[in-house]
Parts: structure tokens; C-alpha cells; sequence
């Protein structure tokens, strides 16, 4: 009786173990398709020992990427922001060792047949001012530019030294008044005001004569011939500047005038500005030929700088012994001076102290100026000079829309928060 139930148990067991053998040869069997993924992956890649079959050990041995998967590129290098610095004499963004190049100062004549310059576009401020004869001259300042072309370029005077000693320049002239001549001839000239380049003195390496004007109209340089004279001269390549006038961005276009207009008349030449907010910038014309262009590049690029300052100054002749006419200024002290910037017009006065020390320009309150970022044309005329302007009108500002999009309400005739009506 106990013989018939171990032979059932193991009917049972044998056919258990049928069914258990056919279910896994199916599973085995089944194409990869139907089998899950991971499993794919796995039987894929796993061999004897649970190493990859034919393979050392890569590294997707370690099931961190499947076999024949792309390597991850590796992450581009960031290229570092170039540093830039505020150029001392006009406030544009440079690089550090163009901030530092040593400033070079251009007498450049200003005479009808010396027009149209070559190389006023490209200088960082620019001085003009009365000579003998009512023929005014200019004196450009070059720290960033590299003008192509500079000139025509004549002889030195007294008062444009005392410009370009702001910034112990590079002084290049063509001979010079005996007044200025006795100055660059002493230590002054050597470097503890300027640094004499007088062509008479070396030559026609850094400046030449071109053919297509006159003589005296027509002795130029370039900027690789200025940047060589530097060394010639034996000034320091380098220098490290502190900037004279304050500098900012220019104003908004809504915050700007519409237009304005300034006329700086001289004996032998009138000079003209129009304001155009666009550019935020005044066109330059002159007497005679109108707009003003810089004849060095090409093509050529009209005379338009960001900032205008009229400095009212006191000349008289100079008692050099000479028939000249000569004129000396008092470039030295205070006086009136109209700031033109943004459209805007701030009248305050100039300030300077010694041959050497920076011209400064303050407005009502004794604090300096703000100019706009770029070129300022600096007019110095004669006390008592009509230099006259005008102003265009700024736009009302556009009403801003509520946050709801519903009109603003219209304030109250008692006040608004903050009104002083409004505190008992």
C-alpha cells in the first residue's frame, strides 16, 4: 500500500521536470528581437568567465557603455575673454600694451592748400588754435589710432607744446617759432616736457615730402614711420598714463536731441558741427570746402568726432623780435570753457597748472565733466570770440504700459506717494 503512492510522486516529478526543460528551450530558442534588451545586451558581450568573447577587456567590459558605442568627445578648451582697458586720452576698450604705447603729438597746418588733412580721424583728441595770420593750426594727439597718412605736417609753437606736454609726447614738427625752438632745445625738449622729432634735425626717414602738393603743404608720415620714431628719439615704448578726463557711454538714443548745431569761427576759417544723434556724433565742416574728410584713408572718412570743447583763452603777439605776426597764449591758469557731449551742453571752466600739467575740465559745480567714449576736437579761440550754438529738443519719454495692461491712472492733484504735499 505504501509502494503506490512513491511511484505517483514520481510520475509527478518526472513530468515537472519535462515541462521545465521544454519552457526553457523555447526561451532559448526565441529570436533576439523578442527577448528584453538587457538580455540582449547580455548575451551579446558575455562569453566563458563573463568576459567580453575575443576581447582583453575594453571598457565596455564593464557594462559602462554597450560595445561599439562612440567614445564621448572631450570638451572643447573655453577660449579666455581678452582684457581690455579704457585708452587714457579717449576711453576706448584696448588691449593693456596699446594703452601704454607712448602718445605722439602732430603739428598739422591747416592753411586752404593744406586741406583735406590726412590723419585727423584717427587721432584721440585734436587741438586747434590761433597762429599768426589768423591761420589756425592743430596739434593731434595719437595714443590708439594708426592713421595711414598724417599731414600736412608744419612748425611748432609754444602753446602746442604746452598740449602735448600733458602727456610727455613725441613732439613731430617741421623747424618751429624761435620760442618754441629755445624750449625744445633744452631739457624740456629731451624728454622732461616732450620729446623733440624735428624733422630738420633727423632727416626724412619718419617724415617725408609728397609730390602732389607745394612745399610747405606737404611733408607726411604714417603710423609704422610715428611708432619708429618713438624709439629714435630714445622715449620709452611703454608708459603707463593716467587718463586726464572722465569718460562714460554714450546716452541712450531716447535721451538724445533731436539735432544741434555749433559754428567756431576763426580769422581765416570757420568751423561747423552738426549734431546727429544717430552716431551720437558732431560732423565736422570748414570755410570753403564744407564737410570735412580725412583724406588718409581710403575711401576717404568724414571728420566726425564724439565730443567738442570750445576753451576761451587769451592771445596776444608774441614779441619774438620777428615780423611775423606770431601769437603767444595763456595756457596756463582758468578760464571759460563750454563742454559740448550727448547733444547736451555743460559750461564750467578749464583748468592748468603748469607747462606739463593736464588740461582739466570742470563743470558749475568744480567737478570734472563727463565726456562720451571716443574722439574730442578741442577749439581754443580768443576771448571774446562769438562762438555761438544751438540746442535741439529731446523727445518726451514714451508713457510705460501698466503691468496689468490697463492704463496708468493720472496722479492725483493732491500729490503722489512721496510727494511732500502728502506728509501732515
Amino acid at each position: 500500500m505504501r509502494r503506490a503512492p512513491a511511484a505517483i510522486l514520481v510520475v509527478i516529478a518526472l513530468a515537472a521536470g519535462v515541462g521545465i526543460g521544454v519552457l526553457a528551450g523555447r526561451v532559448a530558442l526565441a529570436p533576439a528581437a523578442a527577448q528584453p534588451s538587457s538580455l540582449a545586451n547580455a548575451s551579446a558581450s558575455a562569453g566563458a568567465g563573463g568576459s567580453p568573447s575575443g576581447s582583453g577587456g575594453s571598457p565596455s567590459d564593464s557594462g559602462l557603455a554597450p560595445s561599439g558605442s562612440p567614445s564621448p568627445s572631450p570638451s572643447p578648451t573655453p577660449v579666455p575673454t581678452p582684457v581690455l582697458v579704457a585708452d587714457p586720452l579717449d576711453g576706448v576698450l584696448v588691449a593693456p600694451a596699446v594703452a601704454k604705447r607712448h602718445v605722439i603729438a602732430v603739428m598739422i597746418d591747416d592753411q586752404q592748400d593744406a586741406r583735406p588733412q590726412s590723419g585727423l580721424s584717427a587721432a584721440s583728441q585734436v587741438w586747434q588754435a590761433p597762429a599768426e595770420g589768423g591761420i589756425p593750426r592743430y596739434v593731434a594727439l595719437f595714443s590708439e589710432g594708426d592713421p595711414p597718412a598724417v599731414g600736412p605736417i608744419r612748425s611748432s609753437r609754444l602753446y602746442f607744446i604746452a598740449w602735448a606736454a600733458e602727456w610727455n609726447a613725441v613732439y613731430m614738427h617741421v623747424g618751429g617759432s624761435p620760442q618754441a625752438l629755445a624750449l625744445l632745445r633744452t631739457s624740456q625738449g629731451a624728454g622732461k616736457a616732450v620729446w623733440n622729432a624735428d624733422e630738420i634735425r633727423l632727416g626724412d626717414t619718419y617724415m617725408w615730402r609728397i609730390r602732389t602738393r607745394f612745399a610747405p603743404h606737404n611733408m607726411y608720415s604714417n603710423a609704422k614711420s610715428m611708432r619708429l620714431l618713438v624709439k629714435a628719439v630714445h622715449a620709452p615704448v611703454s608708459v603707463s598714463y593716467q587718463a586726464h578726463w572722465q569718460f562714460a557711454p554714450d546716452a541712450p538714443p531716447e535721451q538724445r536731441p533731436s539735432s544741434g548745431s555749433i559754428r567756431v569761427p576763426y580769422l581765416a576759417n570757420v568751423i561747423t558741427y552738426a549734431y546727429q544723434p544717430s552716431t551720437n556724433t558732431y560732423l565736422r565742416s570748414v570755410s570753403v570746402e564744407g564737410k570735412q574728410f580725412d583724406a588718409g584713408p581710403m575711401p576717404k572718412v568724414r571728420i566726425a568726432p564724439k565730443n567738442v570743447v570750445v576753451l576761451f583763452m587769451s592771445f596776444a603777439p608774441l614779441n619774438d623780435g620777428s615780423n611775423d605776426g606770431r601769437l603767444e597764449a595763456q595756457y596756463t591758469g582758468t578760464g571759460k570753457a563750454w563742454v559740448f557731449t550727448n547733444g547736451a551742453l555743460v559750461k564750467g571752466t578749464w583748468k592748468k597748472k603748469s607747462l606739463t600739467a593736464p588740461t582739466l575740465l570742470l563743470g558749475p559745480d568744480g567737478t570734472p565733466v563727463t565726456l562720451a567714449v571716443g574722439q574730442t576736437f578741442v577749439q581754443v579761440v580768443q576771448i571774446g570770440t562769438g562762438v555761438t550754438y544751438k540746442l535741439g529738443t529731446v523727445p518726451p519719454p514714451s508713457p510705460s504700459p501698466s503691468p496689468s495692461g490697463q492704463p496708468s491712472p493720472s496722479p492725483s492733484p493732491m500729490g503722489m506717494v512721496g510727494d511732500w504735499r502728502l506728509v501732515l
